[in-house]
């Protein structure tokens, strides 16, 4: 008898075959690698049951200057506020602003879709112009909230009371499709007055001043790009501006020219309004097809190992959806968004980026803040219901914390091996429950074995050439599952 430990690296492989995912972790959901051990994401509660009318496309939470917690959301024709009792307000504007999309859509018509969306000579299965769900661009300004909408393109300011609405910020650019504060206080309003490629930025510390002259700071720069201003971001030492084709970054210099602009990355566009965050590492953003990052130099692809499920699986008419946040308690950055039979965002994928690895899942949220302001992060699904998320480890719905492997083979895969034992490698004994799928040879079918609740050691029966594992918690608990070992001997050649 032989112990032959089913050590797998962290993260889910879900590129290729589920052969080339031997001896990875092939699916998963609700599960990460930290530390050395697979544990179950954190479970979440309700904050605030239908808290908005529609699905928020953007949030935003910040303190004011007597550190009461504030909590902003934009869905697609409002614009509100949370304050620490859970009562929502309406700040929208009373007049003048225009209501937005709920929804995307590929139209029909010629020369509409996306550019590689098929192969060459293959016609799309829709030709038509694509439409944006309406998403918001929310930003601070000291303790006063600004925000554009990509819809109705007008820089508003909110200034903290519940009693006045957001008001239209005076001489600033309109028909921006997003907004940006840079660390040196300047606002930048992207794609300003309807110019797809035009960064205007006001006076510094004045967002009232727009006009350039000799006793301001006030500018403007259309970039060299070919592609539309999709977002901003905000980063140590620059802001990082992202088109659908390409990635620039502003930095100060200050007068005349005040800020200079440099492309750092091209064929690395943006997918959606909100599919990119910036942490001090630097940026890190999904793309059309492939994730991006940029690390104060250069924006560069990074190698991921479930590109082509998540691409595959997207929705392309509701890509304007994707939404990314930044969990900083793990060294993650989640990206929430709409699978091939969705309309709303019901998948994610996540990047470890301290540890190097990816995985994927399936939950249901169109936009959501980090901690710090809140102890928890916060997130909200397409119902409007509010959720403090890392919280406890109860997993509202039909899926539950799990991670299967690919094909694992069985010694060398000459022969037949038969399992006997399992020894298992658990924080408490009894947490995790094992399932095991044997196979002869790759095509064949599979023979389910399990589920079985563990001891240590637990006796098992079963044989092939190739075994697949499922691990999911045996319970709402903080679980840990590390390197099991299985005993196993060889058999026939058959």
């Amino acid at each position: 008898m032989a112990l032959i430990p089913l050590q797998l690296p962290p993260g889910v492989h879900r590129n290729g075959t589920d052969f080339e995912s031997s001896n990875r972790w092939r699916d998963a959901s609700l599960v990460r690698w930290h530390d050395g051990s697979m544990r179950p994401v954190g479970g979440w509660t309700v904050r605030k049951s239908s808290a908005f009318a529609s699905a928020p496309r953007a949030m935003l939470s910040y303190l004011n200057n007597n550190s009461d917690e504030h909590l902003i959301a934009g869905t697609y024709n409002k614009l509100y506020y949370v304050n620490p009792s859970q009562t929502v307000y309406d700040i929208t504007p009373t007049s003048g602003f225009t209501d937005g999309t709920a929804s995307g859509a590929l139209n029909s018509g010629f020369g509409g879709g996306f550019y590689g969306l098929t192969n060459y000579g293959v016609a799309p299965s829709s030709s038509g112009v694509y439409s944006e769900a309406t998403t918001w661009s929310l930003d601070t300004w000291g303790e006063y909230l600004l925000a554009v909408s990509s819809t109705d393109g007008k820089l508003l300011e909110w200034q903290g009371n519940t009693g006045v609405k957001a008001q239209t910020v005076t001489n600033a650019p309109t028909g921006n499709n997003a907004m940006v504060v840079s660390e040196e206080r300047f606002v930048f309003c992207l794609g300003a007055g309807g110019n797809p490629r035009k960064v205007q930025w006001s006076d510094k510390e004045n967002n009232t001043v727009w006009s350039p002259s000799a006793t301001n700071e006030a500018g403007d720069m259309e970039l060299q790009t070919t592609g539309q201003i999709m977002c901003g971001l905000r980063m140590r030492g620059s802001t990082i501006i992202l088109t659908d084709n390409d990635a620039h970054i502003a930095q100060y210099s200050g007068p005349p020219f005040v800020y200079g602009f440099e492309r750092v990355g091209t064929a690395c566009g943006v997918a959606s309004r909100k599919g990119a965050v910036a942490i001090d590492q630097g940026a890190f953003w999904m793309g059309r097809n492939g994730f991006f990052t940029f690390d104060g130099s250069t924006a560069k692809e990074m190698p991921c190992e479930v590109a082509d499920y998540v691409f595959d699986d997207m929705n392309p008419a509701q890509v304007s959806k994707v939404y990314a946040v930044h969990n900083s308690q793990f060294g993650e950055i989640w990206w929430f968004y709409p699978s091939a039979n969705s309309n709303e965002n019901d998948r994610y994928v996540t990047l470890d980026y301290k540890e190097g690895h990816w995985a994927t899942g399936t939950l249901d949220r169109t936009a959501g803040v980090d901690q710090g302001v809140f102890s928890n992060p916060i997130f909200v699904d397409a119902s409007g219901n509010l959720y403090n998320h890392e919280t406890g480890y109860t997993h509202s719905g039909s899926v539950k914390p799990f991670a299967e492997s690919g094909p694992i083979s069985l010694g060398n895969g000459d022969n037949i091996m038969r399992v006997t034992q399992l020894i298992p490698d658990e924080r408490v004994q009894g947490e995790v429950k094992v399932t095991f799928k044997t196979r002869t040879h790759p095509n064949d079918t599979e023979t389910n074995h399990g589920e079985v609740t563990l001891t240590n050691p637990t006796d098992v029966r079963f044989q092939g050439r190739q075994v697949r594992m499922k691990i999911q918690g045996a319970g709402n608990t903080n679980w840990r599952s590390g390197v099991m070992r299985i005993e196993a001997n060889a058999g026939g050649r058959r």
